[in-house]
């Protein structure tokens, strides 16, 4: 049986977004726009199964990309069995961060069938077992058009709460993305999970935007930097 993806739409936007340069660890400092990694996990909070996986495809970037800077308290230790003083352990970090987000992400459910899922194929009779992918793009569509997800889809950091709707391009005007383009430099792409479940390595693409658009290569492309 021969299976199709189905590329979906969101609109997604928040007062703030942080998608921290892994380069820089003493202060969160956020790439100019979302990242594939950060993309996917929107998707994922709304929806998510062992038969699927979310391949984003593009990011339209909707509003001016402005900058805001935040100085924060933190705590500069690991919690563990001693207790942990805030005072001696408090730290003043700055953060910039993006303010007045709006996106517009597309992303493909991809349908992992039953077989390419499990280590022992010949256990399972793929007539009765193999599920049906049109039943996981009926459930995100429910989903998604509700306003219903499995945890709160967040902008880069918890702390940064999205807001998302489900977007319909065939029934829709939809509003053209910024008129910017810029070289955004070498982005942080995900984490190679399939690799390393524990310690997953980074990997990186370089992104460009052209027009408030940013084509997003897939996982086993030559642009994709291990």
């Amino acid at each position: 049986m021969e299976y199709y993806d189905k590329e979906f739409c969101l609109e997604v936007w928040g007062p703030m977004a942080c998608f921290t340069r892994p380069e820089l660890k003493v202060e969160r400092v956020s790439y100019d726009v979302i990242t594939p990694s950060a993309a996917r996990a929107i998707f994922e909070a709304i929806f998510w199964k062992p038969a699927i996986h979310w391949q984003v495809t593009n990011i339209e970037v909707l509003n001016p990309i402005k900058w805001t800077s935040i100085r924060r308290n933190e705590v500069g230790a690991v919690a563990s069995k001693n207790p942990i003083y805030i005072e001696d352990k408090r730290q003043q970090k700055n953060s910039l961060l993006l303010k007045d987000v709006r996106y517009r992400l597309w992303a493909k459910l991809e349908f992992i069938p039953q077989r390419k899922r499990t280590k022992q194929p010949d256990l399972f009779d793929e007539e009765h077992h193999d599920e049906n992918p049109a039943k996981y793009n009926a459930m995100f569509e429910r989903r998604a058009s509700k306003g219903q997800c499995f945890n709160q889809p967040y902008l880069g950091t918890r702390e940064c709460s999205a807001s998302f709707r489900l977007v319909n391009p065939e029934t829709e005007k939809l509003p053209n993305p910024i008129s910017e383009s810029r070289d955004l430099g070498i982005m942080l792409y995900d984490m190679d999970f399939e690799q390393d479940l524990k310690n997953p390595p980074a990997m990186f693409y370089r992104a460009k935007m052209v027009n408030g658009v940013i084509i997003v290569p897939p996982k086993n492309s030559e642009e994709i930097l291990r």
